[in-house]
């Protein structure tokens, strides 16, 4: 018997294919259309500066975006992640020469990600959302080291806020990690999966 018990799929709008498989892999049917907004023109609009406000933010006008043009019956959901060092925050290097600069100011340092989340009824009403945080501190890498790093990772450094990923050679970056790994892949997903099953969508 499946443990998705909605005859809909909930829809990720995201092009995340690690958040993709996160959900499939939890049981929870799933499908992906990725939110055609511009991140930085919303949260420069909206004025809001905390790290943990924005991943809410980001992950809520995603999952209205796709929203807005579903059946009620539809759920959609957003997920964004930010990234904090101190008061600074990090958005998605723009080019490998940017990501090399980014990794070279988080090393030796601890750095915050924040992961948040918002689930939206078609037609845009919000019904539920979360963030969390983890806390990363990278090791004092060489620079040889990290050119090393670049070339084995390839373009997946543009991939995520962080210009890592700990699920391949990103791990080897760290030499502390504190934090749900969900939250750290940028999907909190023990909250999501008891709101989906207090709402029936999944088997209690």
């Amino acid at each position: 018997m499946p443990l998705w018990k909605s005859p809909y799929p909930l829809v990720l709008a995201s092009k995340s294919a690690i958040r993709l498989a996160l959900l499939n892999a939890a049981g929870i049917e799933a499908t992906a259309e990725p939110a055609d907004i511009d991140e930085r023109a919303l949260e420069a609009q909206s004025g809001v500066k905390d790290a943990s406000e924005v991943a809410r933010l980001l992950a809520r006008e995603k999952a209205r975006a796709v929203a807005a043009n579903k059946r009620d019956v539809v759920f959609v959901l957003g997920a964004d992640q930010t990234l904090a060092l101190g008061e600074r925050r990090f958005s998605k290097a723009p080019d490998r020469k940017a990501a090399r600069k980014q990794l070279l100011e988080l090393r030796g340092k601890t750095h915050t990600l924040h992961s948040g989340i918002a689930v939206v009824q078609g037609g845009g009403k919000i019904l539920f959302e979360h963030s969390d945080i983890a806390r990363l501190t990278m090791r004092d890498f060489s620079e040889p080291f990290l050119d090393r790093y670049m070339r084995a990772a390839g373009d997946a450094v543009l991939a995520s806020v962080g210009c890592y990923q700990l699920e391949g050679p990103g791990i080897q970056l760290f030499e502390k990690i504190e934090g749900d790994h969900f939250t750290i892949l940028g999907l909190p997903l023990f909250p999501l999966l008891h709101w989906l099953r207090e709402r029936g969508f999944l088997a209690k």
